[in-house]
Order: C-alpha cells, then structure tokens, then sequence
C-alpha cells in the first residue's frame, strides 16, 4: 500500500464529504480512492468513514487520524517544496480565487506577474463574485471582500475599495446637472446586487463622514462590476463603481464623477488563506508578491477616512 497516497485519499474525502469529490481533487477514479481507503482502514484496523446517502463523515478513529495526519502531509509538502526552493527552484501549483472585478483588471495581471518571474509554477485563476470555501474547494489563496467570518482561515488585510457616483457624459446631457444626493431619487440607476439594499436604498457617506440614506430607482441590476461599466458607458443611467475600475475611463471623460463630495461606503478587502494547512513555501512566495501590489492599487486606500 502505498501510505502517502491512502493518506491524501482520505484526508481529502473528509474535505469534501464524498469520494466523488476527493477522486476530482485528486485527479484519480472513484473506485481508486474507494480502494486507497479500504487499504488504509485495513492498515489501522479501525473503520475510518461512515457512509450516509447524502455525504461521507469520518468515523470517532477517522477524525483523529485527519487531524493527526492533514498537518503531517501539508508539512511534507511544504518540506519538498522548501528544499526545491533552496535550490534556487519555486515550482508547484497555485489555486487562487478572487472576484471578477478587480480579478480582471488587476489580479490577473499580477498573477502573470509572478508566473513570469517563476514559470514553472502553474495557477488554476477562478474568478467570480461567490464567497468560496477556501478548505472544501482547495483553494490556496482567495482575495475577499467584506467581515471574515469563516473559522479556519487567516486573512491579511489588503485595504478600503472605495466605491463613487458616475455616469456618462451623455447620460448627463440627457437629465442635466446631478447637484444634490436628493436628484439621484429620480434617475435611473445601474448597480450590482451587492451595493444596493433589498429595499433599493443606497448609503452614501460624506467627506466629514456622515452618511445619507437616499431611495434610488434601479434600471438594471446585475452580478457583474463589469457589465455595470458598460451599462454607465452606454448611457443608461448613474451607478456607483468601484474607483480602481475606472480610472482611465475618467482621466479620457468618458465617465464623470457625480456628487464629488459624496462616496459610496467602502468595501474592505482581504487576502485569506486556510489556517488548516501549512502555509507551503510557493504559498508563501505568492502571498509576499501579491501583497504589496494589491495595496498599490489606485483606488485601494491603506486608511479608511481616504477611502470615502
């Protein structure tokens, strides 16, 4: 038997909740994982899994043989991966999320980046805008938004994204000058599902960091940062975007910033990965890299007072 691959068959069916889930991860078959496992309760003479219809849980013995092994095995990782490093090599695979807003226009970039400066690193990159299970989905890095609460997971903070009004110049043509947070109740507005209320309210704050509640009427809604840009370019009403998306787009003029005096609440943003792995060397090296260029970010504040 080949104990270290029992070991990742097991540990990773744990994770999962099935042996069809592990068998993906791992890139093997079902029926091998089933097998990896069977040899190793044989090994330890204790039943590891118990198998229910909706998923698989370990048994009393096969959670104190995860705890006792995940730390073990990542350790082993990290060891390998450290004396490649040593040699001059940083090699491995990277899972990496981050949503599809500033994973676009920025952290993709980034990414290649560090790729470049190490090609024999690979990245599985997985943009979108859900809140992922960093341990179930076995992800090595995920960037956040918003209060961590998840357990098990360590998150270093990255900065405010700060958030502002604008609109097109022809939308602007169209209803004329936006001279007060009262006007924006009778425009149409473009957002994402997360920066308005269920009751189509939007909390703006001021420069001296009092805040407004106004009722806005939402044109169009939608789950894409991106699709919203394109809507505002478009004409098709004023909608509050992320600063860091579009910079150039106000320095050409084919966006104004609306109520200057006047910011959406900012988002924080973390850099989170789990603290039931050792934190292998590539991890690691990818963490020192990203993080100092993701707070470079214009539009990224270091101080939440600059952020609104």
């Amino acid at each position: 038997m080949d104990l270290n691959t029992a070991l990742r068959s097991f540990i990773r069916t744990v994770e999962k909740g099935s042996i069809t889930g592990a068998a993906r991860d791992l890139g093997i078959s079902q029926p091998a994982v089933t097998k990896h496992i069977v040899n190793l309760e044989k090994h330890v003479g204790a039943r590891l899994l118990e198998r229910t219809p909706k998923n698989v849980l370990p048994t009393a013995h096969g959670t104190e043989l995860y705890e006792a092994s995940r730390q073990a095995i990542a350790s082993i990782d990290a060891a390998l991966e450290g004396v490649r490093i040593n040699m001059g090599e940083i090699e491995g695979n990277l899972r990496v999320h981050a949503p599809s807003c500033i994973g676009v226009q920025h952290f993709y970039g980034i990414v290649m980046e560090f790729q470049d400066m190490h090609p024999n690193i690979s990245v599985d990159l997985v943009l979108d805008g859900r809140a992922v299970d960093l341990l179930y989905e076995n992800f090595d890095v995920s960037l956040r938004y918003g209060k961590i609460e998840q357990q098990e997971v360590i998150a270093r903070r990255i900065g405010w994204v700060e958030r502002i009004l604008v609109a097109s110049p022809q939308f602007l043509d169209k209803v004329g000058p936006i001279a007060s947070v009262d006007d924006l109740a009778d425009l149409d507005v473009v957002s994402t599902f997360t920066s308005t209320s269920a009751r189509n309210t939007l909390s703006l704050v001021r420069r001296d960091r009092s805040t407004t509640e106004i009722a806005i009427k939402p044109v169009l809604k939608t789950n894409n940062a991106h699709v919203v840009v394109d809507a505002l370019l478009r004409g098709r009403g004023v909608g509050q975007v992320q600063r860091n998306l579009v910079i150039d787009l106000l320095a050409r003029g084919e966006l104004v910033r609306v109520l200057p005096e006047y910011a959406v609440k900012p988002t924080e943003a973390f850099l989170t990965f789990p603290s039931t792995k050792f934190m292998r060397p590539v991890v690691r090296s990818f963490v020192d890299f990203v993080m100092p260029k993701l707070r470079s970010i214009d539009g990224i504040a270091q101080d939440m007072m600059l952020a609104a």
